[in-house]
């Protein structure tokens, strides 16, 4: 008898493009219906990314046996199938606990202790809130194809938030960044930037629509046309 596959555990493998043809199928069609998984995936990507970067000076040895003997100690719990934040506290606390493990290590060689710790709490605070969103009783999930790539919205009025993912959009360009927006009747209000086409943001108020636009790096004033995409909320 075939083994039955939990999709949500396929979520690292798709986002490192080690699943096939059929698998890759069916997690796009998760997507759509998981904010979680959505959030995951963006933020393994962003991860993968940000390890490619060169650093000031090489990890200590020692680092790798390190993460890897507590990766071993550390017990992988598998979410539960419903509702749309289900089980993602104890993937995040894994990943997050893997992720800042190698990063202080790297972070400390190359700019120090203290910076690093300022850097770690925003982190920690940013994932509190987007786990406060996927937790609201009321959170639901919309999403759209824009450029090449899919943008979700976990959305959660009683929290008056939102978490954005982009995934898989095309490079905006040289010295561009995407720009997020929440667009209601006194105009549209910047409410992120994320440089390359995978990222999430937490978002705090919400409009009758949201909008991602490409603009100059680190943002602009005011949105550009046309806009890469839009989303009635």
């Amino acid at each position: 008898m075939a083994e039955t596959v939990d999709i949500h555990a396929l979520a690292g493998a798709y986002a490192l493009d080690a699943v096939d043809d059929l698998e890759r199928a069916a997690f796009d069609r998760h997507l759509r219906e998981c904010g979680a998984c959505a959030v995951e995936v963006a933020e393994l990507r962003e991860t993968a990314s940000w390890l490619t970067h060169a650093v000031a000076a090489p990890p200590p040895p020692r680092l790798r046996d390190a993460v890897l003997a507590e990766i071993g100690r550390t017990a992988q719990e598998r979410p539960k199938r419903g509702a749309v934040g289900g089980g993602r506290s104890q993937r995040s606390r894994l990943l997050r606990w893997t992720v800042g493990a190698v990063a202080a290590a790297v972070l400390a060689v190359g700019v120090g202790v203290g910076t690093w710790t300022i850097a770690q709490n925003g982190v920690q605070q940013e994932n509190a809130r987007i786990d406060a969103v996927l937790a609201a009783p009321d959170a639901r999930l919309v999403s759209s194809e824009m450029a090449g790539g899919r943008v979700t919205l976990i959305v959660s009025p009683s929290r008056n938030a939102a978490v954005a993912v982009l995934d898989g959009l095309e490079d905006p360009g040289a010295d561009k960044d995407y720009q997020l927006w929440m667009i209601g009747d006194a105009g549209p209000k910047d409410v992120g930037v994320i440089p390359g086409g995978t990222g999430r943001k937490y978002i705090n108020g919400l409009a009758p629509s949201f909008g991602v636009t490409k603009e100059r790096e680190g943002g602009a004033d005011k949105p550009s046309e046309p806009l890469v995409g839009q989303i009635k909320l």
